[in-house]
């Protein structure tokens, strides 16, 4: 998948057409990194007839930085509309971009990421020249060539550059009845498969062709990634039965004849062709059979029985292969979280069992097009404050209550630290990582603007911690929550895509038991009252009041996380 290649080459500058093409423009001394100050890699991810969106990533390699600013100019009338992860200006055709206040240490050879859209007519120039706080970065001779990314078959090396997302019609609409809603309805989310009734469209909601000619309606001229989430293994979500489905333990043959062949059918269609179908194959289910099985003390005997009759790793196997011979679905398989799965003896075990799930039912590794993290969870994507390597009076951070050992503290960190951890067991080099950045904002003005009290390590931590949780292991419906990063393509290495994949406002669980025909159970994780299990280390749910069965929309939980946004709407 798409990688900032500036910040891995250092001695390239890289810049990008339109088309998100990447054009190498060689300095004069391409072994002498010292003599280069800064690298800057511009990339149009996505544009349409009157506006884009870009991304910028800048790698330092001078003296660190505590504050920058970047700055270039353009040579037609583009302007900036609105952008993330820095203050953006713009005088007629002169541009700043400058640090945030959480991200303005930049260290020799580090990099810092931000984006923006604007408008545009006639031409989308490329800018020519940038600089980081007054010295010139590179200028761009159109030398060298073109690199797109892509092979015969047509297939890219990272589906969301250059592309429009799908924006759900059904979700959008939800959200912009919401007060203030519409300052995000138009963001794209994922397309849940969560029953075969979805494939037909269930309760008189779209059903998948239905959202795949909608798509077409939306892309235009230009290239349309399509997000679904493939949902319904056999004894699915053993942990949480908040969303267990609709089929049994035993009922492998149904999942493949009567779930993914259906889907496969219609995905395979040629009238589809052209969409870019990123597809997240069954949330929760393989990270399961690491954590909540045999002598642990989080051990389930549904978790166990899935572990013992191996249909998990048939259902996930039979879905890669399926999808996967189809040349414009791209396969991402889910990879929990860093609270679930970043510890020493869950990490490796973890990415041994996806292989072992990517290279059965006839799937290969050729078949997974990268991974994704956090989805439907609420982990934070950088913790600014503290670090794993942080010590307090000689007492490690892993030492305190919040980490309890973990060896990752936010979701950044962890994917691009288990994607390495993917590849050495034998998954292809170039797959990428998706993280869901839907619900794990925490802004609002509980948001910590500062290292914590270095009275003692839990201190330390849990006052610079964004992560409010009570504990890292709560998952339903979590007080205080708010949308995290806005959607977006390669906005770090290793990393193709931020995305939602989770739609912000619809429900984890029901608070309270609700009688329903969707095969979905009442969790004691849902309940705000409830004083947890082995898997939260025995701490209070964190859940909000009065939720919903999962899936259903739940209008306080959408305001909370407007409310909490971070960046802030």
């Amino acid at each position: 998948m798409s990688r900032t290649k500036s910040a891995l080459l250092g001695a390239l500058v890289l810049l990008a057409g339109a088309s998100g093409t990447a054009v190498a423009a060689v300095p004069a001394d391409p072994a002498g990194i010292a003599a280069i100050p800064c690298t800057v890699d511009y990339k149009v991810q996505n544009q349409w007839d009157t506006g884009f969106t870009a991304a910028v990533t800048v790698t330092n390699n001078s003296a660190a930085k505590t504050s920058w600013a970047v700055k270039w100019a353009y040579a037609g009338n583009q302007k900036v509309t609105s952008g993330w992860n820095a203050k953006i200006s713009q005088s007629g055709t002169a541009v700043t971009a400058a640090n945030e206040t959480y991200n303005g240490t930049l260290a020799t050879g580090g990099s810092v990421s931000f984006g923006f859209n604007a408008s545009y007519s006639g031409t989308n120039a490329l800018p020519t020249s940038f600089t980081l706080d007054g010295v010139t970065c590179n200028v761009d001779d159109g030398s060298g060539g073109g690199g797109g990314g892509s092979d015969p078959s047509g297939r890219v090396d990272n589906p969301y550059t250059a592309a429009k997302v799908y924006v759900n019609p059904e979700w959008s609409a939800k959200a912009a009845a919401e007060t203030g809603g519409s300052r995000i309805s138009n963001q794209p989310t994922g397309v849940w498969l969560d029953r075969i009734a979805a494939i037909n469209g269930a309760s008189g909601s779209m059903g998948l062709r239905a959202h795949l000619d909608a798509a077409l309606a939306q892309k235009g001229s230009g290239e349309e990634v399509v997000q679904l989430v493939v949902y319904d293994l056999p004894g699915r979500d053993c942990a949480a039965l908040a969303s267990n489905g609709e089929l049994g333990p035993t009922e492998i043959d149904k999942y493949k004849t009567q779930f993914i062949d259906p889907i496969a059918a219609i995905l395979a269609d040629s009238k589809y062709a052209s969409l870019r179908i990123v597809t997240t194959i069954e949330i929760d289910s393989l990270p399961n059979l690491v954590t909540n099985t045999g002598s642990r003390a989080t051990a389930t005997p549904q978790c166990d029985t899935m572990l013992a009759n191996g249909n998990y790793v048939k259902g996930v196997g039979y879905a890669l292969a399926k999808l996967g011979a189809i040349p414009n679905v791209y396969n991402y398989l889910d990879a929990g979280h860093h609270g679930w799965i970043g510890w020493d003896d869950n990490f490796a075990p973890s990415a041994t069992l996806f292989k072992q799930a990517a290279t059965s039912e006839g799937a290969t590794v050729d078949d997974v097009a990268g991974f994704i993290t956090n989805t439907a969870n609420y982990s934070a994507l950088k913790e600014n404050n503290f670090t794993i390597n942080d010590t307090v009076s000689g007492t490690s951070v892993r030492q305190s209550k919040w980490v309890d050992w973990n060896r990752y503290v936010d979701e950044l960190s962890f994917a691009q630290g288990f994607r390495n951890q993917l590849v050495s067991v034998g998954f292809n080099s170039g797959i990428g990582m998706l993280i869901d950045t839907s619900r794990n904002g925490w802004g609002g003005t509980a948001r910590p603007t500062g290292p914590g009290a270095t009275t003692s390590v839990d201190t330390y931590v849990d006052g610079g911690r964004y992560d409010r949780r009570i504990h890292v292991g709560n998952w339903c419906n979590q007080a205080g929550a708010g949308l995290g990063e806005r959607p977006q393509a390669a906005p770090a290495t290793g990393i193709d895509a931020y995305v939602w994949m989770k739609p912000p406002g619809e429900s984890d669980g029901s608070s309270s038991a609700i009688a329903n025909d969707e095969g979905k159970g009442f969790d004691r994780m849902c309940d705000p009252t409830y004083t947890g299990n082995p898997r939260n280390n025995n701490n209070m749910s964190g859940a909000l009041p009065n939720a919903p069965l999962s899936g259903h929309w739940f209008s306080a939980q959408f305001q909370q996380l407007m409310t909490n946004a971070y960046p802030p709407l």
